[in-house]
């Protein structure tokens, strides 16, 4: 059977992504730091739909995670067909007052965690000449955003890198697919210290997780290299800095963003 590699997969998105690729009978192997919620999701996948699911518990952002998470999968003798690359962290605020080893953090998880995770399991796709890679990016990707500066830089990288594979990869039988989705829920502006006000209108223009995944799996199965799901508002977003020169955009959202810093 088809087996899947998920991040971030103890919530939200990557849980989601696990339960809707259980549905279509693929097995699973679930990777995030919370044991807990990690076993508890497996065992309802296993019950609910016969599949094979195994967790790998594992904080992605310790120096020596992907290859932890890479000979897990070998020992488990798992041949992983589809990696889904979910985890990432956000950090709202002025750059230069921010945290500098949670930055490097970012950096370390939104980027070099998913080049890693993905030069160690595309070559066996490739020898396979089957399935693929799905990358989480954000329509922040295409913007430069202040106060939102690090995480946005990520998703512009991971967008690139993603559609550079998606075009490397086609001949070999393998696809690479971007998923941009705008807010999905209120959790990540939470945790990254967005200020009640942005946080409320993160919530205002919310895409469900279901339908992040669904769209992002029907892009992936129609071997589309970007998706951006969601409402109509989020595509709008990502093909107006086409149109406005750059200092514009980021002038816009320092306006939106920076009236905000420390309130």
């Amino acid at each position: 059977m088809t087996t899947a590699l998920i991040t971030g997969a103890s919530a939200g998105i990557g849980a989601e992504f696990a339960q809707q690729l259980a549905v279509r009978q693929i097995d699973l192997v679930l990777v995030a730091r919370s044991q807990d919620k990690l076993q508890e999701l497996a065992n309802s996948l296993k019950h609910q739909h016969q599949i094979q699911v195994d967790i790998i518990v594992q904080d992605l952002t310790a120096a020596d995670a992907t290859e932890t998470v890479f000979q897990t999968a070998q020992q488990l003798g798992r041949s992983i067909d589809i990696l889904v690359n979910n985890a990432g962290i956000g950090d709202y605020g002025d750059f230069a007052e921010s945290d500098r080893d949670f930055q490097l953090k970012m950096v370390q998880l939104n980027m070099a965690t998913i080049v890693d995770l993905t030069h160690r399991f595309l070559p066996g796709m490739r020898q396979r000449q089957t399935g693929g890679v799905i990358n989480l990016c954000s329509v922040a990707a295409f913007h430069s955003m202040p106060y939102f500066s690090i995480y946005a830089a990520t998703k512009a990288f991971i967008l690139s890198f993603s559609e550079a594979l998606w075009a490397e990869n086609r001949s070999y039988g393998v696809h690479v697919l971007a998923v941009c989705p705008g807010p999905v829920g209120v959790k990540f502006f939470k945790e990254a210290g967005f200020p009640p006000f942005l946080v409320n209108v993160a919530a205002r223009f919310d895409t469900p997780v279901e339908t992040v995944a669904q769209e992002a799996l029907k892009a992936f199965e129609n071997r589309k290299p970007l998706v951006i799901p969601g409402n109509l508002i989020n595509p709008i977003l990502a093909v107006l800095p086409r149109f406005l020169p750059r200092e514009e955009v980021s002038s816009f959202w320092k306006l939106v963003l920076g009236n905000n810093v420390g309130k």
